[in-house]
């Protein structure tokens, strides 16, 4: 039927996509994450060099956000020490880093 080719393509499409699903920031994390760090839209904005509309549309969920630009906000949000929690069981959320 189908070849070594076709399963390897679907293990690593799996793998993919669990990697990307515990990598997803909720807009809530993100204005949990800003408030534990007494950042300002502008902080954010300048630490991941997205614009503040964005940050501030995708936190009121107006828009979901490019990957790109929810992956600059995660990158600036754990430089400063934060730590997102993924959703399991208790719901999703954040914390400083020691």
């Amino acid at each position: 039927m189908f070849g070594i080719g076709f399963l390897q393509s679907v293990v690593i499409f799996t793998l993919v996509k669990l990697a990307q699903g515990n990598r997803v920031v909720k807009s809530a994390q993100v204005r949990m994450a800003r408030a534990a760090l007494n950042w300002s839209l502008a902080d954010l904005s300048k630490a991941a060099g997205v614009h503040r509309n964005t940050i501030s549309n995708f936190e009121t969920g107006k828009y979901g956000g490019s990957p790109e630009a929810i992956e600059a906000i995660r990158i600036a949000l754990e430089s400063a020490g934060v730590e997102f929690i993924p959703e399991n069981g208790g719901g999703a959320g954040v914390r400083l880093k020691k």
